[in-house]
């Protein structure tokens, strides 16, 4: 007899999430987690703590640029990284408890230790609580870890990860980071702000892959603008590590010349990769695909009967949020429901300032598939409530079918763009047109009022544009 209904391996964001859903369903639910605190990456090493430095740098910022404009009279600023470094940590444990007592309230049992699936319905944990324990379902929750980059060595003191980033104990001088997706860019954007000299080698000829070309061309000039260099078209070929510096080698695409550029401290962000190791997913007959994500069906199922799979580890987006849903959504199914994720409407957020957030499809996206679209754009500079904030950097563009009206994504750079997406997201949830949107009431003066005109700009035109 099954000791468990459901074990998840993994406490990160898909994971926990899944076990709480699955406990409140009733089902028996344990959570197997060795790294000795829940959350996975994103609560202990990645969206939390980045987050974190990222408001704390902010201020310092404001500090620096914007408060002798707005009349407030401040001595010099100064920065102490190891008194921030222990903010960042203390919004860490205070979230770590959350969930402990998420767990305790809902009746989640966490089996502390690493888990490997020995046999169908069979979980051995090796740690703190080792044994063995059965389910009648196993969901792998594992996440996923820094993508190592060849002939460049990880040490987490000079030449670091995103881990590693998160703990530099003084600004450095130099920082040279490998790579310009969502995280280089947001803990460039931290050491910047707090005094580091940034400089981005990127191996294509854009930054965030993947975005609005528009979003993305303006995001690049915005950060250029704050001070970030960017070297494009440049492939890394090595870190040499010498007594007071590190000297990175790389080529450029377009002429394969050979250049180096000095720096304090290196951060390689050249993605992530699904954490598999240890499962025992090979014995067991669980199969991966060709980037060794773990192939799952239409509702989360692998080819073994009772072990499912979600986040990280499998096909989609590397998002907290996705994972979170595709956790409810298994949690559900277990328990006799429906669980369902709309895939389409997964908003994508870079939390550096200004913010970016997108929804839905792109222009570029729209043009390849053959559709016929309108867009809707409104630019921060006729905001009333970004002037105020010194924020009039971006924009808002909505795209909509140019039959029917209805939203088709959204793409913003501006002010709290990771929180006014939402509102389209909604939107797209319930099919909603432009038309919808721009006849909604929006509170004045806020930087919601930028959503509504560029709606608006999809038919006869924004008012303050």
């Amino acid at each position: 007899m099954a000791e468990y209904d459901v074990i998840i391996i993994g406490g990160g964001p898909g994971g926990y999430v899944c076990a709480i859903r699955a406990a409140q369903l009733g089902l028996k639910t344990a959570v197997v987690e060795g790294r000795g605190a829940l959350g996975g990456t994103c609560l202990n090493v990645g969206c939390i703590p980045s987050k974190a430095l990222l408001h704390a740098s902010e201020f310092a910022h404001e500090a620096e640029g914007n408060f002798a404009a707005m009349g407030i009279n401040a001595k010099s600023v100064s920065v102490d990284v190891p008194k921030m470094l222990g903010y960042k940590q203390s919004v860490v444990d205070s979230n770590v408890k959350g969930i402990e007592f998420l767990f305790k309230k809902n009746k989640v049992d966490w089996i502390k230790g690493w888990g490997r699936i020995s046999a169908k319905g069979e979980v051995t944990v090796e740690g703190e609580n080792a044994g063995v324990h059965k389910a009648r379902n196993i969901v792998i929750a594992t996440g996923s870890e820094p993508s190592p980059l060849k002939g460049v060595e990880v040490d987490q003191e000079r030449v670091v990860d995103s881990t590693g980033a998160l703990d530099i104990p003084k600004v450095p001088r130099k920082l040279v980071i490998i790579g310009a997706g969502v995280i280089g860019l947001e803990l460039g954007s931290v050491w910047k702000r707090l005094g580091s000299e940034v400089a981005v080698i990127e191996y294509l000829d854009q930054i965030t892959p993947g975005m609005d070309l528009e979003v993305c061309k303006t995001f690049q000039k915005i950060l250029r603008k704050q001070g970030i260099d960017f070297v494009m078209g440049a492939a890394v070929s090595g870190v040499e590590k010498l007594k007071t510096k590190l000297k990175v080698a790389y080529s450029l695409r377009k002429d394969d010349s050979a250049h180096e550029m000095d720096a304090d401290v290196v951060l390689v962000a050249t993605g992530r990769r699904p954490f598999t190791k240890g499962l025992g997913l090979e014995a067991l007959g669980v199969a991966l695909d060709e980037r060794g994500r773990v192939r799952t069906d239409a509702h989360w199922r692998t080819n073994v009967e009772g072990v499912l799979a979600i986040g990280d580890v499998i096909a989609g987006p590397m998002l907290a949020h996705k994972a979170e849903d595709e956790g409810v959504a298994v949690a559900e199914q277990l328990a006799g429901q429906h669980g369902h994720v709309n895939y389409g409407v997964i908003p994508s957020v870079i939390y550096t300032s200004p913010e970016v957030a997108m929804v839905g499809q792109t222009e570029e996206q729209l043009k390849e598939a053959g559709r016929a679209y309108k867009a809707g754009k409104f630019s921060f500079m006729g905001n009333g409530r970004a002037k105020a904030h010194f924020a009039t950097d971006g924009f808002v563009k909505i795209l909509a079918d140019k039959a029917t009206d209805r939203i088709l994504g959204a793409h913003v750079i501006g002010p709290m763009a990771g929180d006014l997406i939402h509102e389209v997201c909604v939107a797209m949830e319930f099919g909603a047109s432009a038309e919808d949107l721009a006849r909604t009431c929006h509170a004045h003066p806020t930087f919601s009022e930028a959503m509504r005109e560029a709606a608006m700009a999809c038919g006869d035109g924004p008012i303050h544009g």
